[in-house]
Formats: C-alpha cells, structure tokens, sequence
C-alpha cells in the first residue's frame, strides 16, 4: 500500500509498505478520506522536530481518518460499515489502510459523502469544549479564529441559543463561512481595531464567553483582553508553532478574575464519546459539519493539501484527501 511520510520539515513523499494485518480484537479500515487538522500543521508541519528524527513515521501527521470496514477480527465491528477512525500514538492517516480496535472505531451512516463524515471528527472534539461552557443561551459569545475548530465553535453555540456569536478572522473567506453557519457578526483583525470592534458590536456589554481557536500564542493574551470581568475564557489551542511560547499576562489575568477553561478531549477517559455524539446529530439533522469542508484533493496531492492549509490559501477551511476511491 502506498503511505505519505514527512522526510524533513514542511516536505512530503511516498512509500510503499506492505497492508497490515489486523489480529483478533482488531479491523482493517480501507481509508478513504483523511483531512488536515490545524494541531497537524502547528505541533508537527511547522513543530520543531529535530533534523535527526527524520523521516518521521508512514502516515504522520494526520488523525482526522474515516474509510470502510474491509476485514474484522472482532464482533464490534462489521465487514462492510464506513467508520471515523482515532489513530492511536505513532499511527497516521495518511496511508491506504490501517488496522484499530472497536474502541476507536466510530460507525457512521451508510448515506452522504464520507468526505463530509469525516468532518464530525474535529466538530466532535469541539462539542466536548462548548460541555464545559454551561449553558450559553443567551450569552454573547466571541470565537478567536475562524479554521475548521473555530467554525464549529460558531456553529454549535448558536445551535445552542447563544444570544451573539462574533466570529475574528482575517481571511475573508472564513469571515463569510462564519455568517453562514451561524455567526451574527465577524471581525477582521487586521483592518479593524478589535476590542473597539467588539464594543461597538456588544452595545459596550463585552463578551461573557471567549474562545481561543487561533493556533498562535499570541491569541491567550487576546482572549483575555475580550472577555469581560468574571466572564469565561475557553482555551482550545495548542500552539507549538515554530517553537513560540504563549506569555501569561498576569496582571490581566488577575484583573478580569476570569473563569480559564483548558479543553482538550483527548486527554480524557472518554475521547470518542463527542464524536460518537456529533456523528448522531449530524445523522439527525441538527447540525452538519460536512458543511465546513471547502476543497477536495487526491492522496497524490498531500503536499498541496497540507501546504494550501498551512498558507490559508484559496479560501481553504477544511481540505480533504480522497484516497480509494473515497471522493467518487
């Protein structure tokens, strides 16, 4: 099976390895559709991964993964059945198959593209974020960042009754997705003065809940100068970019007395159980995270696709690899 691998920074190529073999207890998934995440580009695509530990593993860096059931050792999962599937450490991807246990493989329906059920995986992670926010009816919401983790936070706090939701981006084609999807107003802060923006747009009244989706360091400290005194600030982002460190403003910190909600669904002992939640309500009608995917590309493609993601370019939001077959 052909696999794309990482063999120095910012610079894929291919190679062939031989179809793993699931053994009991575990399935063989035919992936068919893969899609970058901002985490792959920040921690890994721009990390500083020493010269020496490349190239780095067949089908790194990649974990947003959905394809269909080709062989099963287990009776959680049958032959057959299109899943997402949660790569474990050292798995990725970016490969043609892979073999998972029933845990971390999420069935999803028989109907729709799997290029768009492949978005519930990172929509997913951000229902378990807006959880711990409580109840947002009514409140006035600001979303720093508009990528595919951004956009969903906009999207779901509104499903939610959310009074405002103020989605801050400087790519114009996110700002308009934004609106879109449920956003009441946007924010462009590389023309507009934002906290001025922002008190316009509130009527003075601030932002009782912030969110940090942006990736970048600087983005904590901008949070916390949007959120209103003892309002909620929810902090999403992992930022390895490049090697920059997130400051602590601590005299602001201590100022605003706000409530800091650190999020990462992952790190809990229950990482699919959003997913798996997400999946249904997608299924259901409620909300439709399909909808935040812009551009589609073949496997051969994986360098365009991560590049054109990483330079946010031609009004990318969520870039799927179709692999198998899985675009037709």
């Amino acid at each position: 099976m052909k696999a794309a691998r990482l063999v120095a920074p910012q610079t894929f190529d291919f190679v062939e390895l031989d179809e793993p073999i699931p053994v009991d207890g575990q399935a063989k998934i035919r992936v068919e559709a893969t899609s970058v995440c901002g985490s792959d580009i920040h921690g890994i695509y721009h990390g500083a991964t020493p010269e020496e530990d490349y190239p780095l593993a067949p089908g790194v860096p990649c974990h947003e993964i959905a394809g269909t059931i080709v062989e099963s050792k287990t009776d959680a999962l049958v032959e057959g059945q299109r899943a997402i599937v949660l790569p474990t450490r050292g798995m990725g991807g970016l490969s043609e198959y892979l073999v998972q246990t029933p845990d971390r493989v999420l069935p999803v329906p028989d109907w729709g593209g799997i290029d768009e059920w492949v978005m519930c995986q990172h929509t997913g992670t951000v229902l378990y974020s807006v959880k711990q926010m409580g109840n947002v009816a009514g409140k006035r919401i600001a979303v720093l960042g508009q990528g595919g983790i951004g956009l969903s936070f906009s999207m779901l706090t509104e499903k939610m009754g959310a009074q405002q939701v103020i989605g801050i981006d400087p790519v114009e084609a996110r700002r308009e997705k934004a609106l879109e999807i449920g956003a009441t107003n946007t924010v462009d802060p590389s023309k507009d003065n934002m906290y001025e923006a922002i008190d316009d747009l509130t009527g003075g009244e601030g932002i009782d809940i912030v969110v940090d989706a942006t990736g970048d360091p600087e983005g904590f400290g901008q949070c916390l100068k949007i959120v209103k005194r003892w309002g909620t600030f929810v902090s999403f982002s992992l930022t390895g970019s490049k090697g920059k460190i997130a400051e602590f403003p601590h005299q602001e910190f201590m100022f605003k007395a706000a409530t800091i909600i650190p999020t990462q669904v992952a790190a809990t002992s229950q990482p699919t159980k959003d997913i798996r939640e997400m999946i249904a309500l997608k299924e259901r009608g409620w909300a439709d995270p399909g909808l935040l995917k812009s551009h589609n590309v073949g496997f051969e493609d994986v360098q365009k696709a991560y590049d054109m993601y990483s330079d946010q370019s031609d009004g990318v939001i969520k870039v799927v690899m179709d692999l198998n077959g899985g675009g037709a």
